[in-house]
């Protein structure tokens, strides 16, 4: 993963990851971070129960719960962990990104809306996802 992970993001690429980084000890998650290219922002799952600790957490940019982005496109970008049903300026094209769930795409999770996507490495090829590919297929699914 981490071989996919620097084919994709180079030193200069934000990336956002939406939780649930890396299981193990201090020790091993930091030297797994220090690996990955990119300046790193963190949306904190469920399982980054370390990532506060300040020798892991001097790898982000900055660490957070929830986190709406304004992207260079124009859109509008809700990062968070969990799916959710009601996000910040849904009704005027904002688009809703999540991790937790490892099995199924939004359109499984959520039939009432398409912009909603999971970016979750096990759905993505075990790599990152841009944010243009996302635009993308949402697109292609009627956004």
């Amino acid at each position: 993963m981490i071989m996919n992970w620097n084919e994709r993001v180079s030193n200069d690429d934000e990336i956002y990851i939406l939780g649930d980084l890396a299981f193990g000890n201090q020790e091993y998650i930091k030297s797994l971070i220090s690996r990955l290219n990119g300046k790193k922002y963190l949306i904190k799952g469920n399982h980054d129960r370390h990532v506060d600790k300040n020798d892991i957490a001097s790898n982000f940019i900055w660490i957070k719960d929830y986190y709406l982005l304004n992207h260079e496109s124009g859109h509008k970008f809700v990062l968070f962990h969990y799916p959710i049903f009601r996000w910040a300026f849904q009704n005027y094209g904002s688009i809703h990104l999540y991790g937790h769930i490892h099995n199924l795409h939004a359109g499984d999770f959520l039939a009432t809306t398409k912009s909603i996507y999971n970016v979750g490495a096990d759905l993505n090829d075990y790599r990152p996802i841009k944010l243009r590919e996302i635009l993308q297929k949402l697109t292609y699914n009627g956004l």
